[in-house]
């Protein structure tokens, strides 16, 4: 029997375990990420250890949460982490150079390669083919030392695509499909891999965000096939030594399957308060909106971003509406700087956050009092925003932009001739925000401000525990919820 790419991926890094569905594995990891929010529980974890030098491929430490710095607290993380990783061999990545993501797509990720990161988004390498995972901050911390990072052995799901996009409809709109048809518990316990002829019709950009919305089915993790979209993305980063074809074999066998008629979809939009409340654009109507927030994780690549200053250049945002725009990393920034679109996305009064999660973590933007804010987000559970009665909803770039113009949610296929977006033959590389680490470990003093504290050494777990219940929740417990 044919395998598919991911239990390919999993067999090359197997270290524990049988491949059987539903029985514990372990992995190796080759690369690690971690994000401010996370990344100073997950160091103090690794500190502990004892372990010297990190034992992966590649560790990066991002900042890009809590990048407003509003007491001392986070500047003493940023601190910290940033000390912690140049004396144990893990990349820093500042604030400012962008969102973990979109960072690691872009300069780091490869395929074939297995990747946790103590961000639930982290899904998103499989736009180049990784098996990337969300993972906690302890699991992280356990890769970095050397260890294995376990999980149930999954089941396999095959999403098909078929056709290609029509103008106005983006990736954004596919899994959104995907999840109108899944469920936000659809995918719970598996790896999703998108096949069949649309997949060549996509850019990695385009992947990306449709791997990136994979945590909202609850999945595992989700991958695309590495092919000549691959390679081609790769090379005009500067990498394409990284690139290794991959597919799943022609008699692979998958659980479950799904087909997405990629020419039949239309422009989509995930209603308050769940990502798989998904209707069509026109069924919504055109509801007033008070805010567009566009960035994020998911949505806030060059690929992106120029769509935005397309429909944006020449025009005015209504006067009823905010419109912030978040690039996801500095390379993004500096392109759009560069080639203009920056201007033209100023000029039809939008405002320029910085290349950080900002609004999609609740930093900044509460939208009013039971207001509506599209946004081009992965989530829009109640109260996240940080206003508990405003109405979200999941759209993508080309509808946050054209109802920004109008002031209520509209059809973007209603503007006309869409414009053609190229994706560059080079991007513009500068990492001078990414400090590597220290050639000479021993020389550098890790920096505890007093928000810093010891890691607690625990002792194993007794066989039980007996204690009184305290919280009993409903159903849909999401990540802010908790």
């Amino acid at each position: 029997m044919g395998m598919t790419i991911a239990q390919k991926i999993l067999k090359a890094h197997l270290v524990d375990g049988e491949m059987v569905v539903g029985q514990e594995i372990g992995l190796r990891i080759d690369q690690t990420l971690t994000q401010d929010a996370t990344g100073t529980m997950a160091y103090l974890q690794f500190e502990a250890m004892g372990v010297d030098q990190v034992k992966t491929e590649r560790s990066v430490a991002y900042i890009d949460h809590n990048t407003l710095q509003s007491g001392f607290e986070n500047a003493d993380d940023h601190k910290y982490i940033g000390s912690v990783a140049r004396k144990h061999g893990i990349y820093y990545s500042k604030a400012g150079n962008g969102i973990c993501h979109q960072v690691h797509l872009e300069r780091f990720g490869a395929p074939g390669k297995t990747l946790i990161g103590s961000d639930s988004h982290t899904p998103t390498g499989g736009g180049i083919g990784m098996l990337a995972f969300g993972a906690g901050g302890l699991d992280v911390a356990v890769a970095m030392g050397g260890g294995a990072y376990y999980i149930p052995m999954p089941k396999m799901v095959r999403v098909t695509l078929t056709g290609k996009l029509s103008p106005w409809v983006s990736a954004k709109d596919v899994i959104l499909e995907v999840l109108r048809q899944m469920t936000v518990k659809g995918g719970v316990g598996k790896i999703v891999e998108y096949a069949g002829e649309g997949v060549k019709t996509l850019s990695v950009p385009e992947r990306a965000t449709i791997t990136n919305m994979g945590a909202e089915l609850g999945a595992t993790t989700s991958i695309f096939p590495s092919d000549e979209a691959t390679k081609a993305f790769l090379e005009a980063q500067g990498r394409g030594d990284v690139w290794v074809p991959l597919s799943s074999d022609p008699d692979a066998e998958y659980d479950e399957e799904y087909t997405v008629d990629l020419s039949a979809l239309e422009p989509l939009a995930a209603m308050p308060h769940m990502p798989d409340n998904v209707k069509k654009v026109t069924e919504i109507g055109e509801i007033p909106v008070n805010q567009c927030c566009i960035g994020s994780c998911t949505n806030s690549s060059y690929y992106d971003m120029m769509k935005v200053a397309a429909i944006l250049k020449g025009k005015t945002v209504d006067p009823n509406v905010s419109l912030t725009i978040s690039p996801g990393s500095k390379q993004v920034f500096n392109m759009l700087a560069q080639n203009g679109a920056l201007s033209d996305i100023i000029s039809a009064g939008a405002r320029i956050l910085e290349c950080a999660c900002g609004p999609c973590i609740g930093m900044g933007q509460s939208p009013e009092s039971a207001g509506v804010s599209l946004r081009t987000f992965n989530r829009n559970f109640e109260g996240r925003s940080g206003t508990q009665d405003a109405k979200i909803y999941l759209v993508s770039p080309e509808v946050a932009a054209a109802s920004a113009l109008a002031g209520h949610l509209v059809d973007p296929r209603t503007l006309g001739e869409m414009p053609e977006i190229e994706m560059p033959e080079h991007f513009v590389i500068n990492d001078n925000m990414i400090v590597k680490p220290a050639e000479n470990p021993a020389e550098v003093e890790v920096v505890r401000g007093p928000n810093i504290k010891p890691f607690p050494l625990g002792k194993a777990l007794e066989a039980s525990y007996t204690g009184k219940v305290v919280l009993k929740t409903e159903d849909n417990i999401t990540t802010d919820h908790i």
